[in-house]
């Protein structure tokens, strides 16, 4: 390879600028002499080949924005005369490079600069990886020829030996900007030379490649397009054609929903939002998405009942007897539909049924334990009133777009499940039921419980606005009921907006008149039996009630029917039993097995959980309802030094803090209660609350815990037909608590006879039915005295009590 330093040839040369423009070694290009610099170029070059032998010769400098290369290319003027154009011109030839040097002067108005020659010569024989590269330079440049069809000059190009002349053949390529062939003259070692055109047509043929891909798949598309629009035009003549022999009349789709909207009941300003919407249909194309998506609006829209409505079934008796009829008990529920029933129809008879806009709809919510029949008790409601009944699954709920609906824009889009209950249920009245409100959540995709404020709010909900239907709907006459099991877990505004209504769960006796008039009729029936092959007597229900399930609805109950009168079918088909049969309650052993709930008070008394000092019977409200609780408390070993108090049974904090009161109360009025209270100061009080897997909270359990820690020290047991509830301050009063009607309940089929509440609490005594308050022995207190006094048995006289110790 040929060094830049060798052979340098001195020359003085015109300088034929060229704007733009880059002409190689090699290269023959013909040039305009109607501009100035470049006939004053060529007149000068000429005036100096007078004097001198050979051809004009010029140099030919690149000037881009007004700035001269600092390489320039030694061109011959071939010939001069007219371009085809008929413009004066001169055919000029590039014989090799030269390094501008100076200016200097010289005839003519040319620009005269002194140069050097550059010897761009290469070794002889070639290196391999020069041949190499020759060889792919050649492919490539061949390669491209061929796409444009260039035969002639490919057996040019392949003639081509020499390394510089093959790299200078690259300044005919259209596709090299001025900046790279300006890099190509600059570029004086001839292989670096060729590396840089090889690179360039590389890179060109890469782009061309893409550019081909891209057209390829534009002109698929549009040639898909094409096939498509011809094939729709030609099933549109079809239909045509087949309208035209069945006689039908022709008709575009949108003029079809035009007819629609037209021709259905809607409200004025629906009827508006839709007939806006069907000339966008028209605008549209076929093709485009938002066709699709303003057509399911519109069916959406006219498949709703704007104006229809049920007639409610005004006969208050009526109402009353079907209600009676499907549920037992539940007193209040009925009572508030009934008041319901009767307004509407005294509103209705003075022809106040709309007042502000606003119908006399109802938002009732149902809080109760599970299986009490707050589901079934909407089908009740809309049966007992005459509406159509629908109901809304809440539980799991995250997405606040299920109540409000999508907006239109998203993929998949439907309206929230509000409107589709009004849609489903076909009329703007009906009954619909929210289940399980307090299972709603909420994450990322918002709270729909905020949703549903709305929704629930007699004062808004006349102008409901769904997000997919975008026009207000009104909700005010529809009667809403939600239920719930636990009231805390409904949000404090959310619950503001409904009416409260509580389920706290059923006596033993209307769980047996359930059981004889809903539950077993219907598990016959599934049994596959009929009422005169198998018959339940009442001393069997009750005990079903009473020692097989313990809880504040039916579900369980009803479970245990089943397996009974499954337990019948299975012997009756294996020949072990003859039918008819009625069940007693001494078959049931038999049958189902051992019971599983035996109240304390049936128990042996040396069985009994109070038969040591220091365990108390409490009463708690769970999700579930009313239950019983029990307290146990003991000392530890004075020895072991562990003073202070210890709790277990998993606890809240509330609860920690009633066990603290009651310590502190026992401690400063020990000697009042006649109490050896110096066991609390030197010996470790551990109180345990059974069921430890439980979470347990809340106030209600202070005066069980004082009962049983001045058992423990006194060594009087407590009573095990007495349960107790109330909180307890550090003076020894007795506070108010709530649930007392569940508690009361619990007490009920726990077999307890005595009760001690708050006094305060004895207006909640009203809420319990008559027929467990006969049966029940309440004593309402202020003071915990009292309860020491109606809890504590008396002391064995002549007897030590004995102190559960801890170990």
């Amino acid at each position: 390879m040929a060094a830049e330093s060798a052979a340098f040839t001195p020359l003085t040369l015109p300088v034929l600028p060229l704007d733009d423009e880059v002409v190689l070694p090699g290269m023959v290009v013909p040039l305009d002499l109607s501009d100035a610099e470049v006939r004053a170029a060529v007149e000068a070059a000429q005036a100096a080949a007078r004097s001198e032998p050979g051809k004009p010769r010029v140099l030919l400098v690149p000037r881009i924005d007004g700035t001269h290369a600092a390489t320039g290319v030694l061109g011959t003027v071939e010939q001069v005369g007219r371009l085809a154009d008929g413009d004066p011109g001169a055919l000029i030839r590039g014989r090799g490079r030269v390094r501008i040097g100076a200016g200097t002067t010289g005839p003519g108005a040319a620009l005269w600069v002194e140069g050097t020659r550059v010897d761009e010569t290469v070794p002889d024989p070639l290196p391999g990886q020069v041949v190499e590269l020759v060889k792919e330079y050649k492919a490539l440049a061949t390669a491209w020829l061929r796409k444009r069809g260039a035969w002639q000059v490919v057996d040019r190009v392949q003639a081509i030996d020499d390394v510089s002349a093959l790299a200078d053949n690259s300044g005919y390529s259209p596709f090299l900007s001025t900046e790279q062939k300006v890099a190509l003259l600059e570029t004086t070692d001839p292989v670096a030379r060729l590396k840089l055109a090889t690179q360039q047509l590389r890179d060109h043929l890469a782009e061309q490649d893409v550019a081909e891909t891209i057209a390829k798949d534009v002109q698929e598309g549009v040639d898909k397009q094409q096939r498509e629009f011809l094939l729709r035009r030609q099933l549109e003549a079809v239909r045509k054609e087949l309208r035209e022999i069945n006689g039908e009349q022709e008709g575009e789709e949108s003029d079809d929903y035009r007819a629609r909207v037209e021709a259905a009941d809607l409200p004025e300003k629906v009827r508006e939002a839709a007939l806006k919407e069907v000339d966008k249909l028209e605008r549209s194309s076929d093709q485009s998405p938002e066709g699709s998506w303003i057509r399911t609006w519109l069916d959406t829209v006219l498949e709703m009942p704007w104006n229809e409505r049920t007639e409610d079934a005004y006969d208050i008796r009526g109402a009353q007897s079907v209600l009676d009829a499907e549920h037992a008990g539940l007193e209040d529920v009925k009572e508030r539909i009934t008041e319901y029933l009767a307004v509407r129809k005294r509103r209705g008879d003075r022809g106040l049924g709309v007042v502000g806009g606003r119908r006399g709809g109802a938002v009732l919510a149902l809080v109760g334990p599970p299986g009490v029949g707050k589901t079934s008790l909407g089908e009740s409601v809309a049966h007992a009133m005459g509406r159509k009944f629908v109901r809304v699954a809440l539980g799991g709920v995250r997405d606040e777009a299920e109540i409000r609906g999508h907006r239109r824009t998203y993929v998949g889009a439907l309206p929230g499940r509000i409107v589709r209950a009004i849609k489903e249920a076909g009329s703007m009245n009906p009954v619909v039921l929210l289940d399980e409100i307090d299972k709603v959540g909420s994450d990322f995709r918002g709270d729909p419980a905020a949703a549903l404020l709305e929704v629930l709010d007699p004062a808004q909900n006349h102008t409901f606005r769904d997000h997919y239907l975008e026009v207000e709907l009104d909700l005010s006459d529809v009667v809403f009921l939600a239920t719930a099991n636990v009231l805390e877990a409904i949000p404090e505004a959310l619950l503001d907006r409904m009416e409260l209504v509580r389920l706290d769960g059923y006596t033993e006796d209307e769980k047996v008149v359930i059981a004889r008039d809903h539950l077993l009729p219907r598990q016959l029936e599934r049994a596959g039996l009929d009422a005169d092959e198998v018959t339940v007597d009442e001393g069997a229900l009750r005990k079903l009630a009473g020692e097989y399930t313990r809880e504040a609805g039916v579900r369980t109950l009803e479970r245990s029917i089943a397996r009974l009168l499954r337990k019948v079918a299975a012997q009756h088909e294996l020949g072990e039993r003859e039918l008819p049969f009625t069940v007693t309650d001494a078959d049931l052993r038999g049958l189902i097995g051992r019971p599983h709930h035996v109240p304390e008070s049936a128990q042996d008394p040396a069985e009994r959980r109070t038969a040591v000092p220091g365990v108390a019977t409490g009463l708690a409200v769970t999700g579930a309802g009313g239950d019983v609780l029990y307290v146990e408390a003991s000392l530890a070993d004075p020895e072991t030094g562990a003073a202070g108090l210890t709790l277990t049974g998993q606890l809240g904090d509330v609860m920690k803090e009633s066990a603290q009161i009651a310590l502190s109360f026992l401690r400063s009025h020990g000697a009042e209660l006649e109490l050896p209270v110096g066991d609390l100061k030197d010996r470790g009080v551990h109180i345990h609350f059974p069921a430890g897997a439980v979470p347990k909270d809340g106030p209600s359990a202070g005066v069980t815990m004082t009962t049983a820690l001045a058992s423990l020290l006194s060594g009087r047991l407590v009573r095990t037909d007495v349960a107790m509830t109330g909180e307890v301050s550090l003076t020894g009063r007795v506070l108010p608590i709530g649930g007392v009607k569940q508690k009361l309940l619990a007490a009920h089929r726990a077999g307890i006879t005595t009760v001690i509440i708050p006094k305060r609490n004895e207006p909640d005594l009203d809420d319990v039915p008559a027929q467990v308050l006969d049966k029940l022995d309440v004593h309402a207190v202020t003071d915990v005295r009292q309860v020491l006094e109606l809890a504590l048995a008396p002391a064995t006289s002549g007897a030590q009590p004995e102190v559960p110790v801890a170990a």
